[in-house]
């Protein structure tokens, strides 16, 4: 970019407003950043994403941030978050939002301020929305990193506004003023919002734009020991932001493998529930003698009921967890089907019809017995829903 005297600055104000309007040539990370979140939104979409809204599931999957998973080791959820969006309107706003300051910021700062501007300020709002949204909302967007640039953008224009005619300067550090106020004020109006990643942009945004300056023209103001006050500042917010994250309610690996587990034994349920419906109707059939039978089901039902249970008892899930309550029911379940199982074993060697009739009325009454005489245990660990990433909402950058 080339400079101007303090005494050209006049005709210099046309050249500022241009930033906004410039070649693409002069700032080509604002336009990859926008076709890079619409192709992510469009890739969504093909993998279960809503056109209007998107499960919570398809967004965590794909790299939102998420507590329980974000503090479980998958850091890098603070910077592909910038990358999601939950809707059309959600990434049409946003990347409206993007193309027109990115562009002015980018030629302010020069491409490779930008990108940390950029990167700097989304991964610390996504730092402090970690702290304030706790493990209760998976969270995505890129407003964190675009009201980063507003911080920044508003750095620069105050530094540079003996450079700038005064009416340039109040349309402008005005404009975007107000409009960062507004839409952090809406942010605390309209649930849904993660406004600490909107705050925790802005203001390390401003202080990295701060951190980050660069000369417009040549009689711009030196940065000096302001650069390196705002460069200590950010780093020290960083660290404190690092050293303030609470500890995860649950592990998202441990709540996934749960889930996984769940999901196996409904499928050996069903399969069991079959395999002594098969034994004893063929056994009927055949005449096989009861101790045959009662050595079919020991073998091929009681001893798979307590192999189940012995593996989700090995399972550790906190009780924060959302598949723990799921976890604790079939436990139950397959320990009563298993103790069913065996008295019905039981009853047939010994020719107790009584026993056998226990038994069999056990195993109906285990899915409410379980469920602390609810309805269906099976239906209610299915509620957990693999897909599912956990209780809670959604929140918006």
């Amino acid at each position: 970019m080339q400079k101007v005297d303090r005494e050209a600055a006049g005709s210099a104000q046309p050249e500022l407003a241009g930033f906004m309007r410039g070649p693409l040539a002069l700032t080509p990370v604002t336009p990859a950043l926008v076709v890079a979140n619409v192709v992510v939104f469009v890739f969504l979409l093909g993998h279960g994403a809503g056109l209007w809204h998107s499960p919570n599931g398809v967004q965590l999957a794909w790299g939102a941030s998420f507590g329980p998973a974000t503090k479980d080791g998958q850091w890098y959820r603070l910077a592909t978050a910038m990358f999601l969006h939950f809707g059309l309107f959600h990434l049409a706003m946003n990347m409206w939002a993007l193309w027109d300051v990115g562009r002015f910021v980018e030629r302010l700062y020069g491409t490779g301020r930008f990108i940390a501007l950029y990167v700097a300020s989304g991964i610390a709002g996504n730092l402090l929305s970690l702290i304030v949204q706790g493990d209760k909302a998976v969270s995505g967007g890129a407003s964190g990193a675009i009201f980063g640039l507003y911080g920044a953008l508003l750095v620069c224009l105050w530094r540079e506004r003996r450079q700038i005619h005064p009416v340039e300067f109040r349309w402008l550090f005005g404009g975007a003023a107000v409009f960062a106020i507004v839409m952090i004020v809406l942010g605390f109006l309209i649930p849904g919002i993660d406004n600490a990643a909107h705050l925790g942009g802005f203001v390390s945004g401003a202080l990295a734009g701060a951190a980050l300056i660069r000369p417009v023209w040549s009689a711009s103001p030196r940065a000096g020991w302001a650069r390196w006050a705002a460069a200590a500042v950010f780093v020290l917010a960083v660290a404190g932001l690092v050293a303030a994250i609470p500890a995860p309610s649950y592990r998202w690996t441990e709540e996934l493998q749960a889930r996984e587990e769940l999901r196996h034994f409904l499928g050996d349920d069903r399969r069991l529930a079959e395999r002594w419906r098969t034994i004893i109707d063929t056994g009927q059939k055949a005449g096989t003698s009861f101790d045959d039978l009662a050595q079919r089901i020991d073998s091929d039902v009681t001893q798979k009921y307590e192999d189940s249970f012995e593996q989700l008892s090995s399972l550790r899930l906190d009780p924060a967890a959302p598949s723990a309550g799921d976890l604790d029911t079939l436990r139950r379940y397959a320990h009563i089907r298993a103790t069913a199982a065996r008295m019905l074993a039981e009853g047939l060697r010994r020719n107790d019809r009584h026993l056998i009739e226990q038994a069999i009325d056990m195993a109906q009454r285990a899915p409410q017995t379980a469920r602390g005489f609810a309805s269906d245990a099976p239906q209610t660990a299915r509620g957990a829903r693999p897909e599912a990433p956990a209780k809670g909402g959604s929140a918006g950058q």
